[in-house]
């Protein structure tokens, strides 16, 4: 047995075997019919299965979330993923019941069969420590019908749910290759690379002010680029006034002491910190551009400015390493995506080791550039986010505690 912190599927005989594979194919959906509006995350566990094909699968996976829009039945993910590895895989509309046990049972070598979305059952969606997870009536009712568990849900990595950190407490459990793949390439940048820009932007202003201040006091970042509402509160926390609008979404997404957090950064570490010159607002219908000194206060800050993103992209140039997680501004509004494509866009071009992360902004730069012109394209937004913060991700630990306690003799 290979002395390896984790293992993977190479390590391990999984010719015959029936195996748990839980995958993340989280997707935007059409409302109205349901279907599929991005296949990209169905795409990136392709290399999985394609060498679990000796193997007899089960797939587990989650769809949103109670009371959300998009939350619904795997069925139209089994029709995708069937599709796009060109072997018939089966919907079953049961999680760990009676015909979900017995559709694993009759399995035969090469079926592929897949669960309905984990998230209908209640536990699934609660934060708790692997051991109680592990004690679930999920785990429960299905390890004893699998030879090993496959985490491949790098998307997911940073949960600590019952189909994430529960089954390796029962059953061996080893990276599918999707998982190891992105480990490996973030454990590169912060080995190989010294001169690292960051750029984070998006709505998610808690996360990234922790990322943040955990990349420059460990000396991670060389300098980091704040964008979307991130940067809105850095530009308020710099003393600039933002209106109230802006001031009421950070509020509403977030709370006011990100503001103060902010100010304490900026503070310590103000070079290293580059905040947008000017935004980009709507007026008439159409894009106005103004520097952060005259920000209406009646008006929703929708990207970031012209000038701003010239001088970002020229600083870009600098760097060894460019990793980039959210978008600049209000994407989905063709006069507010030229943020977001142009930092996307100059990344592409650069000699610099590209990493792109989080599904907004990964949306964003396959519409703008083909993939090859990225070193990496991340499947994890969250997960992505904590691993550079020193957290540890809860999948990655859960992989680490299966391989000392079933693996280790063999």
């Amino acid at each position: 047995m290979p002395d390896k912190e984790y293992l993977n599927i190479e390590d391990v005989n999984t010719i015959g075997k029936t195996i748990l594979v839980r995958i993340d194919v989280n997707s935007p959906i059409d409302p109205s019919s349901k279907r599929i509006l991005d296949d990209n995350r169905f795409r990136s566990h392709k290399q999985t299965f394609n060498k679990l094909r000796n193997s007899k699968i089960a797939v587990i996976a989650h769809q949103s979330r109670p009371g959300r829009k998009d939350f619904t039945t795997t069925e139209q993910h089994t029709k995708k993923l069937s599709e796009i590895l060109q072997r018939p895989v089966e919907y079953v509309d049961d999680i760990f019941g009676t015909r979900a046990r017995q559709k694993i049972q009759q399995m035969e070598k090469g079926d592929i069969i897949f669960l309905e979305n984990v998230r209908f059952y209640s536990e699934e969606v609660l934060q708790r420590d692997p051991q109680t997870q592990g004690e679930t009536i999920l785990v429960n009712k299905l390890t004893p019908y699998f030879d090993y568990y496959i985490m491949d849900a790098f998307a997911a990595a940073h949960r600590s749910q019952p189909s994430i950190v529960g089954f390796p407490q029962k059953i061996p459990a080893i990276s599918g290759c999707l998982m190891e793949k992105e480990i490996q390439t973030l454990e590169k940048i912060k080995k190989e690379f010294k001169n690292t820009y960051f750029v984070l932007g998006g709505v998610k202003i808690k996360d990234s002010i922790k990322v943040i201040n955990h990349l420059l006091e460990n000396k991670t970042a060389e300098k980091i680029y704040v964008t979307g509402v991130v940067a809105n509160t850095f530009i308020k926390a710099s003393g600039h006034k933002i209106g109230k609008p802006n001031t009421d979404f950070i509020k509403e997404i977030a709370d006011t002491k990100q503001i103060e957090k902010a100010k304490k950064i900026l503070k310590k570490h103000k070079n290293k910190i580059e905040i947008p010159k000017d935004v980009a607002i709507e007026e008439n219908g159409q894009r106005k551009d103004i520097p952060i000194t005259k920000i209406p206060q009646n008006k929703m800050i929708q990207d970031i400015g012209i000038e701003t993103i010239a001088d970002f992209t020229e600083q870009f140039k600098n760097c060894q390493a460019i990793v980039m997680n959210g978008p600049a501004g209000v994407f989905e509004k063709e006069n507010f995506a030229i943020g977001t494509k142009e930092l996307v866009r100059t990344a592409s071009e650069l000699n610099a080791y590209t990493l792109i992360g989080g599904g907004h902004i990964c949306t964003a730069a396959e519409d703008t550039c083909p993939r090859k012109a990225f070193d990496h394209i991340s499947t994890g937004g969250g997960a992505l986010m904590q691993f550079f913060t020193n957290k540890k991700l809860p999948a990655l630990q859960a992989l680490k505690t299966s391989r000392k306690k079933f693996m280790t003799k063999q």
